[in-house]
C-alpha cells in the first residue's frame, strides 16, 4: 500500500527529475513537454492508453532512445553517467522480453551483477548467493540450471525480475511487469516489489490495470497522446471524468473503508463525446 509521509515533489531532493522531455522517433512525435519528479523511496505508477508513450518514457529515462529536454538521475544528467555506473543506479525490466540466446537461468540472472563486477570479470561466490536468494524470492528455486528457452512467458518475466533484484539498483523501471503472470504470481510479484519500496528502493512502473496501479502506487502519472495530463494521488487522478476522457470508458469509482480503490467499468464512451484535448486535466 502507499507509504505515508512522502515528501512533496521537489526537483532539488528528487532521485529522478524529468523536465521538458520531447521524444521523436522516425519523424513521429512520441512524447512532448513531459516533466515530473520522483522522490527516493516512492512507487510511481505510469498509466495511459495504448500508444500514449509509456514505454518510450521508460526507455528515455534509461538513455535507450534519443531525446530533447533534461533527465537527471540523482541530480546528474542521465546521459552523463557511464553505462556501467547508470546500471548500478537504474534497472529496467522490459515488457515481455524475448530471448534468442540459450543462457541458463543462473547465467541470465548473473548478468545483473555485471555493473558491479565489470563485463569481463568472473563472478564471485557472493554473486551466486545473491542469485539463489533472488530466484527464491521470485519462486524459481531449482531453476538455476534450466535453459531460459524452456521457460514460459511468466517464468521468463520472473527471471528478469530476479536479474533486476541482484542488480541492486536504487531505481527500478518496470514496463507492465505482470502482463505474462497468472493471478497468483501477479500478487506475489507486486508484494515483492512493494517490499523493495518499503526497504528504500524507488519504482516507476507502467500499469495496464488501473485498479492494480491504484492499489500499489503512491502517485500516478497519466499520459495521453504523449503528454502528461494528470498526476497525483490515485483516487484524485482516476475520476470517472478522467477515465472517460483518457481511457474512453464510463466508470464508477469507490474508495473503500479498507483503503482499496474500486473501478467499475460500465460502457465504452463514444469517440465524439470524449474531450477533444487533454488540457482540462489538473496537476
Amino acid at each position: 500500500m502507499p507509504r505515508a509521509g512522502l515528501p512533496s515533489t521537489d526537483s532539488a531532493m528528487s532521485l529522478l527529475s524529468v523536465d521538458d522531455l520531447d521524444v521523436a522517433l522516425d519523424g513521429h512525435e512520441i512524447l512532448a513537454d513531459v516533466g515530473f519528479d520522483i522522490e527516493a523511496g516512492s512507487w510511481i505508477g505510469l498509466v495511459g492508453p495504448n500508444g500514449s508513450g509509456k514505454t518510450t518514457l521508460l526507455r528515455a529515462i534509461g538513455a535507450h532512445v534519443p531525446f530533447d529536454g533534461t533527465i537527471r538521475l540523482d541530480g546528474r544528467h542521465v546521459e552523463d553517467w557511464s553505462a556501467q555506473a547508470r546500471a548500478r543506479r537504474l534497472a529496467y525490466v522490459r515488457q515481455g522480453a524475448s530471448l534468442t540466446f540459450d543462457f541458463t537461468v543462473e547465467e541470465l540472472v548473473l548478468l545483473g551483477r555485471a555493473p558491479h563486477r565489470g563485463w569481463l570479470r568472473s563472478y564471485r561466490a557472493d554473486d551466486r548467493l545473491l542469485v539463489r536468494e533472488a530466484l527464491s524470492m521470485v519462486d524459481l528455486e531449482g531453476f538455476a540450471d534450466r535453459s531460459v528457452l524452456s521457460l514460459s512467458g511468466g517464468e521468463t518475466q520472473r527471471v528478469f525480475l530476479a536479474q533486476a533484484l541482484v542488480q541492486e539498483s536504487d531505481l527500478l523501471l518496470l514496463d507492465e511487469p505482470t502482463s505474462h503472470l497468472d493471478v497468483h504470481y501477479q500478487f506475489a510479484f507486486m508484494e515483492q516489489v512493494n517490499a523493495l519500496v518499503e526497504g528504500g528502493r524507488t519504482v516507476l512502473a507502467v500499469f495496464h490495470d488501473l485498479e492494480l496501479a491504484a492499489r500499489y502506487a503512491d502517485r500516478l502519472l497519466v499520459l495521453q497522446g504523449g503528454r502528461l495530463v494528470a498526476r497525483g494521488d490515485p483516487a484524485a487522478v482516476l475520476t470517472p471524468a478522467r477515465i472517460a476522457e483518457v481511457f474512453g470508458m464510463q466508470a464508477r469509482t469507490e474508495r473503500r473503508a479498507d483503503g482499496t480503490f474500486r473501478i467499475e467499468y460500465l460502457a465504452p464512451v463514444s469517440p465524439t463525446s470524449r474531450a477533444s484535448t487533454p488540457g482540462s486535466a489538473t496537476f
